[in-house]
């Protein structure tokens, strides 16, 4: 008697395959078709006009090395450090838990209205959202001024960096916020009042019961919005960078350089050592929650 090997479904190999190509096909396309051209970009020095558009040469990794040597590169590395820890390690997530803690034991209409707004700045297009922003701190005429009453004071000349940071944190605290919400509606009721009766304050509840169970949501979270603001443009529409590479993070770096320079194959090579350190976060926060587990 031959035993064959069915899948759980009852498809078979052929059939299976079947269905999973028109999708691998399209990661094809779409990911490592580009993602193999940018290495290859990397090694040469191609650029959008002069004789390297027409005739691009390969020079191995002299981009890499030059790129490493660039202090504009390695400030621009350190400033996206500083803008992923400030608006995603530190603000979203604890804004977020803090939404989220606080909304539970409101009233329904009260907790509805909060997520709405909250939500509404997640939602807006990011051109629309960096234009209120720029209203909003603006030296001339600026609603925070207007509040602070330090008129003349333009926030994204003179903190470029700080405005940007609490300008994400705003704009993206809602997924925090949502995923936050979620995984405290898990936190057994029963748990939280034996932790009362014993006569534990809010910071040993959180300590002792609510964050055992959420440590696998808050590490999650963490991974998703620390990549997503490493790789965030967003920032080029309310400072492009500056003032003086100020506020230029990586992705602001990259299109100066490679769009507006016409430097691509430059662009590339720090493009790649991008994809580089979001493997090496990604790694490391995958580790983190295997060991938790």
């Amino acid at each position: 008697m031959t035993v064959t090997s069915v899948d759980a479904a009852g498809l078979g190999r052929r059939r299976a395959m079947g269905l999973v190509t028109p999708a691998l096909l399209l990661v094809t396309a779409f990911l490592v078709v580009p993602a193999v051209w940018t290495v290859y970009l990397g090694m040469t020095d191609y650029r959008l006009t002069g004789i390297q558009a027409a005739n691009p040469q390969f020079v191995g990794l002299d981009n890499y090395r030059a790129a490493l040597a660039d202090p504009d590169f390695r400030n621009s590395l350190w400033l996206t450090l500083l803008f992923v820890l400030g608006s995603a390690v530190v603000g979203q997530t604890v804004a977020g838990f803090a939404l989220a803690w606080t909304l539970r034991g409101v009233p329904r209409l009260v907790r509805g209205v909060v997520e709405t707004l909250v939500l509404l700045a997640w939602i807006l297009p990011s051109s629309i959202v960096a234009f209120l922003w720029v209203a909003y701190l603006s030296g001339d005429g600026g609603t925070l001024n207007a509040l602070l009453h330090t008129t003349g004071t333009d926030w994204l000349l003179e903190h470029p960096m700080a405005s940007i940071i609490v300008f994400n944190t705003w704009r993206g605290t809602a997924f925090s916020m949502l995923l936050f919400s979620a995984a405290l509606g898990a936190v057994p009721p029963s748990q939280l009042e034996s932790a009362r009766l014993a006569g534990a304050g809010t910071f040993a509840q959180l300590r002792d019961v609510v964050l055992p169970h959420i440590r696998g949501h808050v590490l999650t979270n963490t991974l998703l919005i620390s990549l997503w603001t490493f790789n965030d443009f967003s920032p080029y529409l309310l400072t492009a960078g500056g003032p003086n590479h100020a506020s230029e993070t990586l992705p602001v770096f990259i299109y100066n350089k490679a769009l507006y320079g016409g430097q691509l194959g430059y662009g590339s090579a720090i493009s790649f050592i991008m994809l580089v350190i979001n493997l090496v976060i990604a790694l490391f926060y995958v580790r983190l929650l295997r060991e938790r587990r």
